[in-house]
């Protein structure tokens, strides 16, 4: 049957059935250690044979590949002691635990296993590529134990052991995101669009492309969250790549993604990113606020809403250049759940930003608010302090 593919892997490993080799010695040890006792446990797996199971089962450092729909959540993080903000991983630790792949208390202190999210998604926001590492007891079937304690718009869709010292945030070489937003945010300001009826040329998609792509490389990007200042070396980030994608029609609305990689994002710079591509092809803003952005000054960067955000795929080439063939551990690629990637999607992750969209407004609602924002002050205060200063 098709449960998650990767469960014949780590799973498999605990039931004595492995083809895959994950560390020679180790697996015929296990054998012999858990031969008998697996076999009794397929014949009566009633409750208390599956917790015994459980506490025998070796724990062991593996990546979980995430996928999930943001709306409803405040962010992936979790915020332990404040309970009203409902996160994924509050959803996530419940199944772990609930599972038996951790032990109750390490739920209470994510440390005990371990526990690093690459991203750190913020508020309403998406991913079908999120990894987390951590310790788990490798038990049986261990992806559709997890996804049994879990909703249905949280998947766990692949799981692969990594090396002991692995930690998913730090041998992260990059991050993909993806923005699906209606196109009518691009239609000029002075025009008068029916936002159902609207759709992007092609002079306006190549306008778009050409202000994205200025993002490449590396910029000071304080400008583009509310954490850092402009002499903050942490507010440098490096963007490899950014554009917009051919427009497709949901619904009689048409919509286009936008694509960026880049090595790592601050709190919300994405949104910021596109808020003020959006407000320069809409002919709110000059496009030399582009370029002053990057500079010292505050400038005023209006901030897209969180709901097209989708983290994509997060990257790990250096970390599979050195471990990835070396007969003990897999390369972190995802190539089989790719079919079960697009799937969620079009499941849970389209529909929502489409029909809240719709309903809510999101965007529509944030277009209203351009007008408010003042492009300009920054740079006349500028040019009176440079006649001062002279």
């Amino acid at each position: 049957p098709q449960v998650l593919a990767m469960a014949e892997g780590p799973g498999a490993a605990v039931a004595g059935q492995t083809k895959r080799p994950i560390g020679g010695a180790e697996v015929v040890e296990r054998l012999e250690e858990n031969g008998h006792q697996n076999k009794r446990l397929k014949i009566g797996a009633d409750e208390e044979d599956a917790e015994d199971q459980s506490k025998r089962s070796p724990k062991r450092k593996v990546v979980l590949l995430m996928a999930y729909s943001g709306k409803g959540y405040h962010g992936m993080q979790r915020n332990v002691g404040s309970s009203q903000f409902r996160t994924i991983e509050d959803d996530l630790v419940s199944a772990l635990v609930q599972s038996g792949c951790i032990p109750e208390n390490h739920g209470e202190d994510m440390k005990k296993m371990s526990f690093q999210r690459c991203a750190r998604t913020d508020k309403g926001v998406s991913a079908v590529g999120q990894i987390v590492s951590l310790k788990v007891r490798l038990i049986d079937d261990i992806l559709e134990k997890i996804n049994n304690h879990l909703p249905s718009h949280i998947r766990i869709l692949g799981l692969k052991r990594v090396t002991g010292g692995f930690n998913s945030k730090n041998k992260c070489d990059a991050r993909t995101y993806s923005y699906m937003l209606p196109t009518f945010a691009f239609a000029h300001k002075d025009h008068d669009v029916q936002e159902e009826v609207y759709r992007l040329d092609k002079d306006t998609l190549d306008r778009v492309n050409k202000l994205l792509s200025c993002y490449k490389g590396t910029h000071n990007f304080h400008n583009f969250t509310s954490q850092k200042g402009p002499r903050d070396p942490s507010a440098r980030r490096y963007i490899m790549e950014m554009s917009c994608g051919q427009p497709f029609v949901r619904e009689n609305m048409e919509f286009a993604v936008i694509q960026v990689k880049g090595q790592s994002f601050m709190m919300h710079q994405i949104r910021k990113m596109i808020g003020l591509v959006i407000a320069i092809v809409k002919g709110y803003a000059a496009e030399s606020v582009l370029e002053r952005s990057w500079g010292e000054e505050k400038v005023d960067v209006p901030k897209a809403p969180g709901l097209g955000l989708v983290l994509e795929r997060v990257h790990f080439e250096k970390y599979n250049r050195r471990f990835g063939n070396d007969g003990l551990h897999e390369p972190l690629e995802w190539t089989q759940e790719e079919e079960k990637i697009a799937l969620f999607k079009e499941q849970y992750i389209y529909p929502t930003i489409i029909n809240t969209e719709r309903e809510e407004k999101s965007m529509a609602n944030w277009l209203s608010t351009l007008p408010i924002h003042d492009f300009n002050s920054s740079a006349v205060e500028v040019q009176a302090n440079n006649k001062n200063s002279k």
